[in-house]
């Protein structure tokens, strides 16, 4: 299965807000198996498609806890409800590279979305599986992580990475890669 693209900040696609999916058909299903290729590759555990530089809602989550792959896809999705109760973590993004930061979420979340098929599909989900759709949904929302940083600390882990950046260019894989 072919891999997409990971697109590096800074870039402007992460401030822009992804259109919605008028119809789960084989492009999108397409898109979503490429989009799940791309993170096992990766060996991540989310990808919203804008860091693969598709403005369409859809994002794709498998955590694989326990070495055991259950993987979720996300097209329009739309958290109906979040718990007043608060969990922080380490964040990170592939397209944020050499920086990661300590978040505050909801614990909780309920979300509703259209599966691979089509189908209206409704999840609860808590703890880390709530805090990897959260970090998702903001990419298609035009978001980042970063966005629930105060300006400085913001400014200071950008510029982090753009030094990470200087020091490790991104790769872009083409018909020369050895992988």
């Amino acid at each position: 299965m072919k891999t997409l693209d990971i697109i590096s900040a800074p870039n402007p696609i992460f401030r822009t807000k992804a259109e919605p999916v008028a119809e789960v058909n084989d492009e999108i299903r397409e898109i979503v198996d490429q989009m799940f290729a791309t993170m096992e590759f990766e060996r991540a555990v989310g990808l919203g498609a804008n860091m693969v530089g598709i403005l369409k809602r859809i994002a794709v989550v498998d955590l694989h806890e326990g070495g055991v792959s259950k993987p979720y896809c996300f097209i329009n999705p739309e958290i109906t409800w979040s718990s007043e109760e608060t969990n922080t973590q380490e964040e990170a993004s592939l397209s944020f590279a050499g920086i990661s930061a300590e978040i505050t979420r909801p614990k909780a979340i309920k979300v509703k979305y259209l599966d691979r098929d089509g189908k209206q599909q409704e999840l609860e989900a808590d703890g880390f599986l709530a805090c990897v759709i959260q970090h998702e949904i903001d990419y298609l929302d035009g978001k980042t992580f970063l966005d629930h940083l105060s300006k400085m600390k913001r400014d200071m882990l950008v510029k982090k990475m753009l030094k990470h950046i200087k020091m490790y260019p991104p790769h872009v894989h083409g018909d020369h890669c050895n992988h």
